[in-house]
């Protein structure tokens, strides 16, 4: 039977969000088929290899339960070498940045999404828009500014962001996700608030031209061979789909599955998007957000999230099982994806 090794909670903003992904992927998964061993990860950063009530990860009690083997060795430790594949369920920093799947790849272990590169690169905003660009995949303007920039000279950063778009416009920390310090500025104050936000989450802020539009998503799934869902549509309850609108007043948002937009419109966001994960090198999955425009029709390739949020209220998920999917179905191809990755690159040589 494979042993899969689920990490939740992490070092990021998105902590809770985790914890909720987590628990519906330990609760869905199919235990005929798997074991699995849970590796919690505290805000802190401390490491343990968890044994306790699952239900205590979903209300964030885990960390006072006694049966955590805390700082365990990756080398030695006999349980975590019993691992065959490690499923990060991880958002954000420290978790779909690149640096978990760095220390995955030290380790010589297979692991579930995208690796190394494709992590870090879709997971800042900036690197990411300049690839989409590269390919001719349209996306928003945007200015960058350095956190250094914004906190010496706030006023200097909100005179720079007016001259390119006027309002209203976006301030977004580069790496973050799940909406986590992102704020739509209206006037000069509520920018110069919007980007002193922004700094508490990242060295680097992205401002970017609001469009009037819809919000669509959809999932990827894949290695070489890319499937991809139907698109969904969000109907937000605030201006914006925020951290708030999605885990904190999220019954009040309406998710379309499938969107109610034009045939074409659909097959080209289909298109954008296996070209999106194509560019970042994505291996596994990632759910695609767009913008599609209320006035004009015009698509733009808003971001890409390597680890998909897992709650309840997901989309990715969601998305699948519109497109026939089921949740265990799903983590099963997940998984076989990421095995089919590593027997991949074990293939590669390293040395002459």
């Amino acid at each position: 039977m494979i042993n899969v090794g689920i990490i939740f909670g992490g070092r990021s903003g998105e902590h809770e969000v985790s914890l909720q992904s987590a628990y519906n992927v330990i609760t869905a998964i199919e235990r005929s088929k798997y074991e699995i061993t849970l590796i919690g990860i505290t805000r802190e950063g401390r490491w343990s290899i968890y044994s306790g009530d699952v239900e205590k990860i979903k209300n964030d009690t885990w960390e006072e339960d006694p049966a955590n083997s805390w700082d365990f060795s990756f080398t030695s430790d006999e349980t975590f070498k019993k691992i065959d594949i490690l499923f990060p369920v991880l958002h954000g920093t420290f978790g779909e940045d690149g640096t978990i799947q760095g220390l995955f790849e030290m380790l010589d272990k297979p692991y579930v999404g995208c690796g190394v590169l494709a992590s870090s690169a879709a997971m800042d905003k900036d690197t990411a828009k300049r690839l989409f660009v590269s390919v001719d995949i349209p996306v928003t303007d945007w200015v960058i500014f350095t956190r250094n920039e914004i906190l010496s000279d706030t006023d200097r950063c909100a005179g720079i962001s007016e001259e390119h778009f006027g309002y209203p416009v976006f301030v977004k920390p580069a790496n973050m996700g799940s909406s986590v310090g992102i704020s739509k500025a209206h006037d000069r104050r509520e920018l110069q608030e919007a980007l002193k936000e922004a700094a508490l989450y990242d060295i680097k802020i992205l401002v970017e031209k609001a469009v009037n539009a819809h919000e669509v998503e959809i999932a990827v799934l894949g290695n070489t061979d890319i499937e991809v869902s139907c698109p969904g549509i969000i109907v937000p309850c605030h201006e914006f789909y925020d951290y708030e609108a999605k885990y904190l007043t999220g019954d009040d948002s309406k998710i379309l599955i499938p969107a109610p937009i034009p045939e074409e419109t659909a097959e080209q966001i289909k298109e954008y998007a296996k070209k999106a994960f194509a560019v970042v090198c994505g291996t596994g999955l990632s759910r695609i957000d767009f913008l599609v425009s209320k006035d004009t029709g015009n698509i733009y390739l808003n971001e890409i999230n390597t680890l998909p949020g897992f709650t309840n209220i997901s989309m990715y998920p969601q998305l699948w099982a519109a497109s026939g999917v089921s949740y265990p179905e799903l983590i099963e191809k997940i998984i076989n994806l990421g095995f089919e990755r590593y027997n991949q690159r074990r293939e590669l040589r390293y040395v002459k």
